[in-house]
């Protein structure tokens, strides 16, 4: 995930965005193709019972499909989240001890991701107050599936 650079649509095809100029993209990539395009969304954290629920929502019909088929093709595997400020980790949450499951909703998903276990399930509400107060803070959020960023927000 080191050579990944994530960015939005409105960064697509502007390499001035990516901090790069033009003329030291590589040929082979083009301005579109030099990194992973993620839908942005809203992340919202709240807890529940034996666990806590992951909402993304979409402002944008195409970000939200794109969304949810990145979702439905990759959320059987490790869910995590890595919230980054000023272009480094500040904590990034593997939710190793939790059973996540995806679920579309209107304008996005809702993951939840809960365990019986109840040190499992302080665990997972811990890392459910890191990330809600990182995203309060000013961080954006990526979550990913099996190491593979599905969407990121604030």
């Amino acid at each position: 995930m080191a050579s990944v650079m994530m960015m939005d649509r409105a960064m697509l095809g502007n390499s001035a965005a990516l901090g790069v100029p033009a003329q030291a993209m590589p040929s082979g990539l083009g301005n579109s193709m030099a990194g992973m395009v993620l839908p942005r969304c809203k992340m919202k954290f709240e807890k529940c019972a034996g666990g806590m629920k992951i909402k993304c929502e979409c402002d944008d019909e195409v970000a939200c499909a794109t969304l949810q088929n990145l979702c439905r093709m990759m959320s059987d595997g490790l869910c995590s989240c890595c919230c980054v400020m000023n272009g480094m980790c500040v904590c990034q949450c593997n939710l190793t001890m939790a059973i996540c499951k995806c679920e579309c909703t209107a304008k996005g998903v809702c993951v939840t991701c809960t365990s019986g276990d109840k040190a499992c399930c302080e665990m997972i509400q811990a890392c459910c107050e890191c990330c809600s107060k990182c995203i309060a803070s000013g961080c954006t959020c990526c979550l990913c599936f099996n190491n593979t960023p599905v969407c990121c927000g604030c």
